[in-house]
């Protein structure tokens, strides 16, 4: 005998209820990537190693915590280029556009700097969505032969990204700083840190001081940032799409390859953009690639079972379902949400940076690096804020770019397979 379902308003609202838990979840992550890529020296994998750690005392539902993660994920990809610009505190996937960027600050093109970071983050997300679905169905049929010919693959990249140096001066320059990161790397990463806050690890410090403290440290003698002109782009909108093109392929190299960031995976996809304005395509270039490897990484995830974040290693680590069709809206809310973020904070950062003595603002933000690091790995994490932070000083003296410095991560990973 059938029995007639219960009326409408007597239905249970499982469904409502659990969209708007992820829904609140979605928009928490997303705050705390705001303050994550704000925060100089911060990254969101730090909050996302947090939110693995009390998720238990707090009995977080696994799934709206990894929405939670990964809005915050990916909202940072957009805001860590706020500080980088106006402080001189770039995020590790961001380190190696400094520079660049830097360049355009000091001209009074630094408002004109985010709104092409914007756009580079925000066409590597139209990009990269689409083009995961095909690329991860060929990373899984050749994912094992991938993994056999890793390290011989990453020699391969170290290789190309010390050629890319336009001297050989350059590019003994180079070779010396990745050798450097590299024993750095190999030291430090073995260390058993534990932080204060008894989440985080060696990454904060070793990325702090290598990116970081150096460029703080330049700087103390600045004049600090001056005034900002007007947000017209001076690059057009064919060069803009081709150089996102180029950082999105980029990130699609990061999210399946451990230890290749973003910087290196842009300045090995430069060459082929059109090259008329380097500067402003590496800016839009490593900002799409940083954004996209959220996208790329999060499709190995879910396919591969292979984290290639720290987000998504605490995602795993939280008992985060594998929920790609939950996870992709996710991933583009947070991604329009960070866009509007840069606009609006972005030049408030720029004019509050500006009215404030340069002297007193690095030493406070060095300050700012070495709680961290405490925070984060204990008092070893402040051995290797320092140690990492000589280090970091090596490229510029040099000539050569700070993309070697990446040989941290890059050259353990080519020893140890």
């Amino acid at each position: 005998m059938l029995v007639a379902p219960p009326p409408a308003a007597q239905l249970p609202l499982v469904v409502p209820a659990a969209a708007a838990t992820l829904v609140a979840y979605t928009v928490a992550g997303c705050a705390l990537g705001c303050l994550s890529g704000l925060l100089p020296g911060l990254h969101a994998n730090n909050f996302a190693m947090l939110l693995a750690a009390v998720a238990p005392a707090v009995d977080a539902p696994p799934l709206p915590l990894g929405c939670a993660m990964l809005s915050a994920g990916v909202v940072h990809t957009f805001l860590d280029v706020v500080p980088s610009l106006a402080l001189g505190v770039p995020d590790a996937a961001m380190a190696v556009s400094a520079l660049p960027g830097h360049r355009l600050v000091i001209e009074g093109r630094g408002r004109e700097a985010l709104r092409l970071s914007a756009l580079g983050s925000g066409g590597a997300i139209l990009l990269a969505v689409p083009a995961a679905v095909p690329l991860t169905a060929a990373m899984r049929a050749a994912y094992g032969e991938l993994r056999a010919a890793l390290p011989l693959l990453l020699l391969g990249v170290v290789v190309a990204l010390v050629a890319s140096e336009p001297t050989w001066r350059r590019r003994v320059g180079g070779a010396v700083a990745f050798l450097l990161a590299a024993s750095l790397g190999h030291a430090a990463l073995s260390l058993p840190v534990r932080g204060a806050l008894g989440a985080g690890g060696v990454l904060t410090p070793l990325f702090a001081g290598l990116f970081g403290a150096p460029v703080l440290l330049d700087a103390l003698d600045g004049d600090g940032v001056p005034a900002q002109a007007d947000a017209r782009l001076a690059l057009g909108r064919r060069d803009v799409a081709a150089t996102t093109a180029a950082g999105t392929a980029a990130g699609a190299a990061v999210g399946y390859l451990p230890g290749v960031s973003a910087g290196v995976a842009s300045t090995l996809a430069l060459p082929l953009t059109r090259g008329r304005d380097p500067a402003r395509e590496y800016v839009v270039a490593t900002s799409g690639a940083n954004t996209a490897t959220a996208v790329f990484a999060l499709f190995a995830f879910t396919a591969l079972d292979a984290p290639r974040s720290g987000v998504l290693v605490a995602m795993r680590d939280a008992g985060v379902p594998a929920a790609l069709p939950t996870f992709v809206p996710v991933v583009v809310v947070a991604a329009a949400v960070g866009f509007l973020a840069v606009l609006v904070v972005g030049d408030a950062a720029f004019r509050i940076v500006g009215a404030v003595n340069q002297r007193r603002l690095v030493g406070s933000v060095l300050a700012l690096l070495v709680a961290l690091s405490w925070l984060f790995a204990g008092a070893a994490g402040v051995v290797v804020l320092a140690a990492a932070a000589v280090v970091g000083l090596v490229p510029p003296r040099l000539g050569c770019r700070r993309v070697h410095l990446m040989g941290v991560l890059l050259g353990p990973l080519v020893v140890g397979g």
